[in-house]
């Protein structure tokens, strides 16, 4: 049903948000830090606020919403979102995704923890996303980043390595722990935010309307306040 009203929607809203990104990520990169003064900050948090949409993207292609007419480009857009994202794996996140929408919050659910504690939850989260892998070769970008491209390394944390942690935090706590750390007695055990569509895309690109995510799937994040 919606994959008609999405159209070239999805794809051209992916672009934008990539472009944004790769503009923010670039000229922060290269900016000397006494310059910046104050404006380190807006562009730390612009940063972090790019960087869940790039995942929440990734996330809208393993629902087939990013470009539904072409599963390939949807694919290749979902494999480069995530791999901007401290090179996850996209079929990881794929599989342990369409678990958690499988069993919502049974024992096969790769997010949930049965404490419902936040470190214990989050740490949980972070290891059935973040392997090795991933490490390895954010050490590898980091360390080529440094010595090639000559970026300063307090660059590199302040605004590539911090805006990745605060993001990995506002994902799992706005798009995981918050809608599920209560018990719901509903067919999708999910909480949901109040209606506030600004604060709704701010805090988690409307992905805190949690109970509406679970209840229509097919709608991308772009669309999910219609659906509250």
């Amino acid at each position: 049903m919606f994959s008609k009203e999405i159209g070239n929607k999805g794809i051209l809203i992916a672009a934008i948000i990539l472009l944004l990104w790769f503009a923010v990520f670039g000229f922060a990169l290269f900016q000397p830090l006494d310059l910046l003064g104050f404006w380190a900050l807006p562009l730390i948090l612009l940063l972090t606020e790019l960087f869940t949409g790039v995942f929440i993207t990734a996330h809208d292609s393993i629902h087939g919403v990013v470009y539904p007419a072409n599963k390939k480009i949807n694919q290749f857009i979902g494999v480069l979102c995530s791999s901007l994202f401290a090179f996850n794996s996209y079929e990881r996140m794929y599989n342990n995704h369409h678990a958690h929408h499988i069993n919502t919050l049974g024992d096969d659910d790769p997010d949930f923890h049965h404490s419902r504690k936040f470190l214990p939850w989050f740490y949980s989260f972070i290891r059935h996303y973040i392997g090795w892998k991933q490490f390895l070769f954010t050490a590898i970008f980091f360390n080529l980043m440094m010595f090639v491209l000559k970026i300063d390394v307090a660059n590199l944390l302040l605004f590539y390595v911090l805006p990745m942690c605060l993001s990995t935090v506002q994902l799992f706590y706005f798009g995981t722990y918050q809608p599920h750390s209560d018990i719901h007695n509903n067919i999708h055990k999910s909480g949901t935010q109040n209606k506030n569509h600004l604060w709704a895309f701010v805090s988690c690109f409307f992905f805190g309307y949690h109970y509406e995510h679970h209840d229509n799937p097919s709608v991308p994040w772009w669309r999910m306040y219609k659906t509250k």
